[in-house]
């Protein structure tokens, strides 16, 4: 029997055993990170993708996954889950789980998050089943980060915190979201796999006090004494901490808090749920934040030219395993690349119509000459946070190819040169993107990009470029720009730049962080406008500008030829 089976098996006779109808397994842990060592939701369904959950019943088991793993979650896990795609379908959409009894784990879900996936037609039962994690894992030193790195201190952060709390009459703010600790107290560490984050969490007073609740071992006695007015807790000190403090209101994120957490806290006081202000406060970075991260981009365009490049040219038969092999060798050409900031998606021919696809020993394919490679990679530097996205042909490559490609091309470059005094939130530039397709009947079903973080979270937020995000977008600013074009069991096509909101207040514009050329072979000319095909031009004229010093001769020969 299968551990996957075996899994399945457990949770069924659990949902006997506690007279339930069903359990929801989600992807995410208690921190609710996006990545994260554990994962329940691999366990029991063998999906891999960075979201989803799970509703295991009696007879029937279902998976629910968004738009960008549904090919993927069919071939994972096709065989014992029905696939459902969300938002367009969710569990309050099911009639067959109405009045049904439904078992979770209150430390790994939200409030928000229940009430978006049910209605009140079934019963939530807070209940905990042991997946028997082990808990035997090495524990990584926090370090901190000092302001030439990140361009303003943790005390200049904590002020600008507690004026927003002042304002709005808060006498305690619990910051659940490690990501928000690590960038309120400037420190990083290594508890996810592709991302510098600390598991942590945070109370901050009013008064200037705060209490972090936090693995004891990661901490070595220098920063404790740097941290003067930090009280240190255990993860789970959480009540003994709250029984202390004096009445007032207390202000939880509704993102990050679980339903465990929030009702401790409400054991005593009045809670308020918000969006957490450090959210808002951390997606806009500083002048030296976007000098770093400028500069890993030389890095990381440099690794991906020469990539790209070798690729072209080599007579070497190549596998996907390969591909990912050669380009994080050619990253770590660089002292300051640490790791990737995700894990690299290297699908070839019908791999690439899998739009998070990851290789395995099972699907790692031989690249042949005609095949499609699209290529989605990114790493963390010190210091800073690179994604970038390639589709790269070799051999011919058919007309339809080449005009869907080009399609895609007009929505990425309609986006960094749109007017952001008219359109400065994320659902009309993503209208933008995907404009030049639509005008053929075609579309694809991801967001056009997301926010990224400063040497932490690839995926960071509120800011997004997506049918639904009314988020208004401001100076400092980093998202993704990545439309893109799937043919199922085909081929896949993506274009993806990092860019930042630059300029005036009256006068906003997106600039370009990442300079990896793109794939002229890939191009119809005759469909791109004067404009597009100057910018074209202007943005591999940059790229050789900015990587040329970096390239042997050969290399710096093929990038002027795409200059034309």
């Amino acid at each position: 029997m299968s551990k996957k089976i075996k899994v399945i098996k457990n949770i069924k006779k659990f949902i006997k055993d506690n007279d339930l109808d069903g359990y929801i397994v989600p992807k995410n842990d208690a921190f609710f990170t996006e990545y994260s060592e554990i994962n329940n939701l691999e366990k029991v369904t063998l999906f891999n993708g960075s979201a989803g959950f799970a509703i295991i019943l009696k007879k029937t088991n279902y998976l629910f996954v968004d738009g960008r793993y549904t090919l993927q979650a069919k071939k994972q896990s096709g065989k014992n889950f029905k696939i459902f795609e969300t938002p367009y379908t969710l569990p309050k959409n099911l009639l067959k789980i109405h009045k049904f009894k439904i078992g979770f784990d209150p430390k790994l879900f939200t409030e928000t998050t229940l009430k978006t996936y049910f209605d009140d037609k079934t019963h939530l039962i807070p209940i905990q089943f042991n997946f028997r994690i082990n808990s035997q894992k090495k524990v990584n030193k926090i370090f901190h980060l000092n302001n030439k790195i990140v361009g303003e201190s943790s005390n200049s952060k904590i002020n600008k915190v507690i004026n927003y709390m002042n304002k709005n009459k808060i006498s305690y703010l619990y910051i659940s979201a490690g990501e928000n600790v690590n960038w309120l107290l400037n420190i990083r560490g290594r508890d996810l796999p592709n991302s510098p984050v600390v598991n942590c969490k945070l109370i901050i007073t009013n008064k200037k006090k705060l209490y972090l609740f936090i693995n004891s071992k990661k901490i070595n006695n220098k920063l404790k004494k740097y941290f003067k007015n930090i009280i240190f807790y255990g993860e789970d000190d959480l009540f003994k901490v709250i029984s202390n403090l004096k009445k007032g209101l207390f202000c939880i994120d509704k993102n990050t808090c679980s339903i465990f957490e929030k009702k401790l806290i409400n054991s005593k006081f009045k809670i308020l749920q918000i969006n957490e202000p450090i959210y808002q406060f951390k997606s806009i970075k500083n002048k030296t934040e976007i000098y770093n991260t400028l500069k890993v981009h030389v890095e990381d365009g440099v690794a991906l030219t020469k990539f790209i490049y070798w690729f072209k040219f080599t007579k070497s038969l190549l596998t996907e395993k390969k591909i990912e092999d050669k380009l994080e060798s050619f990253r770590k050409h660089s002292k300051n690349y640490l790791y990737p900031s995700f894990d690299t998606i290297a699908g070839s021919g019908p791999n690439g119509a899998i739009i998070h696809y990851k290789s395995n020993k099972r699907t790692n394919r031989k690249i042949n000459i005609n095949d499609i490679l699209l290529l989605d990679s990114g790493g963390q530097y010190k210091w800073g946070t690179t994604d970038v996205t390639r589709t790269i042909g070799r051999g011919k490559i058919a007309d339809k190819i080449k005009n869907n490609f080009t399609r895609v091309l007009k929505g990425h470059i309609a986006v960094v040169t749109a007017n952001l005094e008219r359109k400065c939130r994320g659902y009309l530039l993503d209208k933008l993107a995907r404009k030049s397709l639509k005008s053929v009947g075609l579309d694809y079903s991801h967001g056009t990009g997301h926010g990224v973080g400063f040497f932490l979270n690839v995926h960071e937020g509120p800011q997004a470029i997506s049918k639904y995000n009314k988020v208004k977008l401001k100076k400092g600013m980093i998202l993704s720009n990545e439309p893109g074009y799937y043919l199922n069991n085909k081929y896949g096509i993506r274009i993806e730049n990092l860019i930042y909101v630059d300029g005036k207040k009256e006068n906003l514009t997106f600039k370009n962080l990442t300079f990896v050329p793109i794939d002229i072979d890939m191009i119809n000319f005759k469909l791109l406008t004067k404009k597009e095909r100057e910018y074209l031009f202007n943005y591999h004229l940059n790229t050789y500008a900015i990587t040329s010093k970096f390239l042997s001769k050969s290399e710096k020969k093929w990038l002027i030829n795409l200059i034309n």
